[in-house]
Order: C-alpha cells, then structure tokens, then sequence
C-alpha cells in the first residue's frame, strides 16, 4: 500500500505539457531564436563567406581566397591606422572611462549629499546614442562659434578641435567617454549594492583602511561585475561607429574599421567581398577580447 500510495502522488505531481503549452514554448524560444540566427549570425557568417570572394553586390561571386586579406595587409593605406584607432579607443575606455565610472559609483554609494541628483544627471548622457553624442561635439567643439573656443578667447584664430587630426581622435574618445562613465557607474553601483558589509566591517575590526578594504575586499567581490564591464566597453570601443561618422564621414584622423566596412560595402566602391574582409577581421578582435574576458571569469568561478 504505501509503495502504491507513493506510486500514485509521483503520478499526480508529473505534469504534463499539452499542446497548447508546447506551441506557446516554441513560440516564445523559437522565434527569437531564429530572430537572432537570421538577424546576427546569418550576416556573420555569409561575410565569413563573402569575405573570400571579389562579389561587388550585383554580378557573380568569384572565389579569390585570401586575396582579400592579403590587399587589406598590404596594399590598403587606411587599414592600419584604423587597427591602430580601435586598439586606442579600447585602452582609453578601458583605462580612463572605466575607472572614472568606478570611482563615481564608489562616491555615489558612500551616500554622500544629493548622490541621487548626481546619480541621475551623470546616467543621463546614457540615453544619448553616439550620433546625438557627435552632433554636441560639434556645437562645442566647431571652430565656427564653438563654445570651447569661445571660453577660452580663441575667436580670432580657434583651434579645429575636430578638422585637426592630431587632435580629434582624442576629442571623439572624451565625448564618447562621457557617455560611457553614466554607463559603468550603474553597474558598479549596482555591484557595490549586494557587497555584504559585514565584510567591511571585518575588515575594519582587522585593522584595515578604506583603501585596502577597497582593494582587498570589495573589488575581488565584484569579480562577475568586472568582466561585464569589460565586455562592454569592448563592444563599445569597437563599434564607435556613429560619433566619428556624424563628425567627419570617419575621415582626416578619425578612421575605424567600422567606418572603412561602410565605405566599401554601401560606399561607391561596393566591394563587397573586400569590405567583408574587414568586417571578419572586427569580428575577430571582438571574439577574442570577450572570449578572453569569459575565459577568466570561468577560471575563476572554477577556482571558488
């Protein structure tokens, strides 16, 4: 009896899914999966094909191997500069955006006064896309009535802050690090929201300052938080496509891959199979900072 009785309250507890249920599950999985292989990964892997190929977008696709690559090494004048603009658009959001976003986040969550006005107003360039990020630039940064030459007096001979091309590249970095300090001050807040003070208190007890405990405790706490940081910034860096574009067309010191992948693909050239080399090449720095970054977060969630 007791065996039938528990034979009987499994049944009662499985349940089953009736169709309905299942067409609903489908529904809900099934498409925004096929959103995403058709939408991401569908472009993703034809420009892997195209890549290999001399297609301009209207007569037949050639198969040239790595033709592409090797003109993009060797015979395209604009393609390392831009290498060379990415890379520093990366280490600049990562070394100087970044860590300004966590000090923010630290000073906000210290509860000093008016942190929720301070909260608000430095999250709001966030909003902003990068376009709408450029276009202020230009208001400020113009040499024709712009308002930093106009404070600092320099109607009369200004500087060309974005013609320049000494310059603009580090201009575009700040205005474009102006939105991404709202970003990681949000999640670093929200990271240093769920660090159990209990920590910091023993930490204080043990004798420690607020700058190891910083360090010792509550950074190594925001471990998870670090690599989604890190992830973001990377996509940001290398899809600072928009602020340079709504400047100058991505031109006179300001090139990026991303601009020369519009310029080949949707340009008048229209190479297509060259501009998706380029493209395959974004691809593969992106893939390899995130795969870098995940790579260590497992690490370090096997080592716990």
């Amino acid at each position: 009896m007791p065996q039938n009785t528990a034979r009987r309250a499994g049944r009662r507890t499985t349940r089953r899914f009736t169709r309905r249920d299942i067409a609903v599950l489908g529904a809900l999985l099934g498409i925004p999966v096929l959103l995403d292989v058709v939408i991401v990964w569908g472009p993703a892997l034809a420009s892997v094909g195209l890549s290999f190929t001399s297609w301009d977008g209207i007569g037949d696709i050639h198969w040239v191997g790595g033709d592409n690559y090797e003109n993009l090494v060797q015979d395209y004048p604009a393609f390392w500069p831009a290498v060379r603009h990415n890379l520093l658009w990366i280490a600049f959001l990562g070394l100087v955006a970044t860590p300004f976003g966590l000090f923010l986040a630290v000073l906000v969550d210290r509860g000093i006064r008016f942190s929720r006005f301070y909260q608000s107003v430095l999250y709001m360039p966030v909003v902003l896309s990068l376009a709408v990020v450029g276009f202020m630039a230009q208001l400020l940064l113009g040499t024709d009535q712009g308002v930093v030459n106009t404070i600092i007096g320099n109607e009369q001979d200004p500087v060309d802050w974005l013609g320049d091309s000494d310059i603009n590249l580090w201009m575009m970095m700040l205005a474009a690090s102006w939105r991404h300090t709202g970003y990681v001050m949000i999640l670093y807040l929200a990271g240093l929201k769920s660090v159990d003070p209990e920590l910091k208190e023993a930490a204080a007890i043990d004798g420690a300052n607020e700058r190891q405990t910083f360090f010792r405790i509550t950074f190594p706490t925001l471990r998870p938080v670090n690599v989604i940081v890190g992830v973001i910034t990377v996509i940001e860096a290398l899809r600072a496509f928009d602020i340079v574009y709504a400047v100058n067309k991505g031109r006179n010191g300001l090139e990026l891959l991303s601009v020369l992948i519009t310029d080949n693909i949707i340009g008048e050239a229209s190479r297509i199979g060259f501009g998706s080399a380029i493209a395959v090449v974004l691809l593969s720095v992106s893939l390899g900072f995130v795969v870098t970054f995940l790579v260590q977060e497992l690490r370090g969630a096997r080592e716990k």
